[in-house]
């Protein structure tokens, strides 16, 4: 067996040959690149979808969950409970609106908000709630929105990892006063960068449609860098990633250069904001989205197989499996399982196997190198997300995992995880 190509969990994991021929397609259609009429055909697909009166697209997650700050109408200086284990995606918008990150623990076996921690860091003052779906598990929305209703707060669903996951036959997305979806790199659907806003509140509605109109779309030679994203993923990144390391050379320096953009910029990693953040959807990243979401029943179908697959054959190991809420049906964006060599099991995979597993998150705010009190987050604050960022390690689950790949990856761990 040949194992020249990398198992990978990132780098675009959903990227099949129609995504590639649509981008060398676009490359050819500049014309298409920053306005056109998909970026409403997107929109109004995913309305109807999650059965909402409003959807408004942007450049990525993070400029939607600004959006809604700004479209909220909140004085500037609101504290938003969120939870760490999480990403700085999730946090850099309230920094960018003025507002300050409060946190709260994580549960130690779902990864979502711990209920208990929430109840205990409201405060009078406090007016907004972030929850985050994380890894595409439904929080316990029943226990949430009791909160939210007993104290008055203004809910938003971060559904960045959630996009299709459903708690009590509800769509997440649909709990809060608004909601977030990204279609970055790694997401359920993705389109290198992308974000959708959505609420079924006119006044926010009318609100994010004028900032969306304000923002205005990136240069067009960022537009460019997503465009060939997948080409050279398909073409060079991948093929040669383990050879020699020049596909990971190549990657590293096309970043370097300009050629490719990076999923996460410096500025980010201290709170700070790049240019290309926030602004809307241009239409070339529309194209690929709308391609990537013609294809979401069948993505989901195939990451659901794989994670009965592992629920199945980890059974019985010292692999601590995911917990599932009663009633929460999974986008099944990732296998995240806990283990206490998780990192040695992550650099075996790689170093000795070509398998890249994932590592969300090695740190309570990720990436590893954020600055966390940039963030507001201090050690100890958290104790639970900072446990799970040293014993969680992410199993693949994108329509580009075969059942074979999944049975060497189940092999592998194998080893490490004798009961």
């Amino acid at each position: 067996m040949s194992y020249f190509k990398p198992v990978s969990i990132s780098l675009s994991p959903n990227v099949e040959k129609d995504d590639v021929r649509l981008a060398l397609n676009l490359v050819i259609r500049p014309w298409l690149w920053k306005r056109g009429k998909t970026i409403t055909e997107l929109e109004e697909r995913f309305r109807q979808y999650l059965g909402v009166k409003h959807a408004v697209s942007f450049n990525s997650g993070r400029s939607a969950l600004y959006a809604i700050l700004r479209a909220l109408g909140e004085a500037e200086g609101n504290k938003v409970l969120m939870q760490a284990f999480t990403c700085n995606a999730a946090i850099n918008p309230v920094l960018w609106a003025e507002m300050t990150p409060e946190y709260v623990d994580c549960d130690n076996n779902t990864f979502n908000i711990d209920i208990e921690d929430l109840r205990r860091k409201i405060t009078p003052d406090t007016k907004i709630l972030m929850v985050q779906h994380t890894f595409g598990q439904p929080a316990d929305m029943d226990e949430v929105m009791a909160i939210v209703q007993q104290n008055n707060l203004t809910l938003i669903e971060d559904c960045a990892h959630a996009l299709g996951a459903k708690y009590n036959r509800q769509k997440v997305g649909t709990f809060g006063k608004a909601s977030f979806f990204s279609f970055s790199r790694d997401k359920v659907i993705s389109s290198v960068y992308g974000g959708m806003a959505v609420t079924n509140d006119e006044q926010i509605g009318k609100k994010l449609l004028e900032i969306q109109k304000n923002l205005g779309v990136p240069k067009t030679y960022w537009v460019i860098q997503q465009i060939l994203h997948p080409i050279l993923l398909n073409y060079i990144i991948l093929p040669l990633y383990n050879f020699c390391d020049l596909g990971k050379i190549f990657l590293v320096l096309s970043q370097w250069v300009h050629i490719l953009s990076k999923a996460v910029h410096w500025k980010e990693k201290r709170g700070l904001k790049p240019d290309y953040f926030p602004k809307a959807l241009p239409n070339a990243l529309a194209i690929m989205a709308l391609n990537q979401f013609n294809k979401l029943d069948m993505f989901y179908n195939h990451r659901k197989k794989l994670f009965k697959f592992y629920n199945e054959n980890l059974r019985n190991t010292s692999f601590v499996l995911p917990v599932v809420e009663m009633g929460a049906e999974p986008s099944y964006l990732r296998y995240t399982v806990k283990h206490k060599n998780a990192q040695d099991i992550i650099y075996e995979s790689w170093h000795k196997q070509n398998i890249l597993l994932g590592d969300w998150y090695t740190t309570p705010i990720a990436p590893y190198d954020t600055k966390l009190e940039e963030m507001h987050y201090k050690m100890g604050m958290c104790p639970n997300a900072e446990l799970c960022a040293k014993r969680t390690l992410n199993l693949p689950t994108h329509i580009n995992i075969s059942m074979e790949d999944a049975q060497r990856i189940v092999d592998f761990l194998k080893k490490y995880g004798k009961a």
